[in-house]
């Protein structure tokens, strides 16, 4: 086979290649360390390439012929091993160095058993992680992966040039993301003009999480994957393109913020056995405010992405790609008859942005 690289990827089997070999060896390269379990950085690091791997296969399946322990529902399914533990991990960190400090005295101990209860359990996950990293079934998914990259095989549409096909593969996802049912958490329809009005005071925002939070989850979770997808053809579009990929990373992260204080209250009323407002009732209030305060930061992305213009817009981007390929390419064919010293200009500052500080828990 060719060695693919960005500057002479043509193809949409070219570009599927060029993602399952950066996120396979982002995942594979932390493995080491992930099993030290000295730094939860390289848990975080080791998920996120799974789930960006988990992505490239299902976004890139129409060119596609992965082996069977490196298909989408097996990477799924070690991505959920590393992510319980990394859940947990978040969690314990936002009890210790955000609420406890600020917690009143006679909630202390209550919070200081759970945290004690919780870190047995976080021992339990990591055997489970261990186990998982030491299986024939860990074995075979990085062995096959690893042939596949040798010589891979695809279907037929990945002969397909990538500008042709770009809009294929990004407007299903960000279709799926504009037809979530999150969208609507809260809303009312203003009669006569068909307007959306959302306002709720901190009692009525409780309300509706506890009724629909699974639906913002839901949101959440489409809006990682259109981010994650779109983030592999930056190079093919323009400014805008970029903005409404930001806006994809500020949803994913307000959504999950304000998630992660559910899941924190859930985790404690299981751990100390009844409802954990009843016994950390100062915990619980600061749980709420924070809520109140991160549905403050949702309202107007969600107010935006329900104009019709911005959607409109969003599709339209998405639509046409610019003219990045083709000077790509002249680029590149520049690039190749150049001297070696000038081929190396300009590539220091870019060097090791594969290895720069992580992103917010995804």
């Amino acid at each position: 086979m060719k060695n693919v690289t960005q500057n002479n990827a043509k193809t949409l089997g070219d570009w599927a290649y060029l993602a399952i070999e950066k996120h396979f060896y982002k995942t594979i390269k932390y493995e080491n360390d992930v099993l030290k379990d000295q730094d939860p950085e390289n848990l975080h690091q080791m998920r996120v390439g799974m789930r960006r791997l988990r992505s490239a296969a299902t976004g890139f399946a129409p060119a596609l012929e992965l082996p069977k322990p490196a298909q989408e529902k097996k990477i799924g399914q070690i991505a959920r091993t590393l992510g319980e533990l990394r859940d947990l991990d978040v969690l314990m960190a936002a009890l210790t160095d955000q609420y406890a400090p600020i917690s009143p005295k006679k909630e202390r101990a209550t919070l200081e058993a759970a945290l004690t209860t919780l870190a047995k359990h976080r021992s339990t996950i990591f055997k489970k992680i261990k186990k998982t990293l030491k299986s024939d079934r860990y074995f075979h998914f990085k062995e096959s992966l690893n042939q596949w990259l040798k010589e891979p095989t695809y279907k037929p549409m990945a002969v397909m040039d990538i500008y042709h096909v770009l809009p294929d593969l990004l407007l299903p996802e960000v279709n799926r993301f504009f037809l979530q049912p999150g969208w609507m958490v809260g809303a009312t329809v203003t009669p006569g003009d068909g307007g959306f009005h959302v306002e709720l005071d901190q009692q009525k925002v409780e309300q509706a999480l506890t009724a629909e939070g699974r639906n913002l989850h839901n949101l959440r979770k489409q809006a990682k994957r259109v981010r994650y997808q779109m983030s592999l053809f930056t190079e093919f579009y323009d400014p805008d393109y970029q903005a409404y990929l930001a806006d994809m990373k500020m949803i994913q992260d307000t959504l999950g913020y304000i998630q992660d204080t559910e899941v924190l209250g859930a985790t404690l009323t299981n751990v100390l056995g009844e409802k954990f407002d009843l016994v950390l009732p100062s915990l619980a209030a600061q749980l709420a405010a924070t809520r109140y305060q991160l549905w403050q930061d949702w309202a107007p992305l969600r107010d935006r992405y329900l104009q019709p213009e911005t959607r409109q817009g969003f599709r339209l981007t998405l639509l046409h790609p610019n003219s990045a390929i083709a000077n790509h390419q002249q680029n590149h064919t520049a690039v190749e008859n150049t001297t070696p010293e000038e081929s190396l200009e300009g590539k220091t500052e870019n060097a090791d942005e594969s290895d720069r500080p992580s992103e917010t828990p995804d």
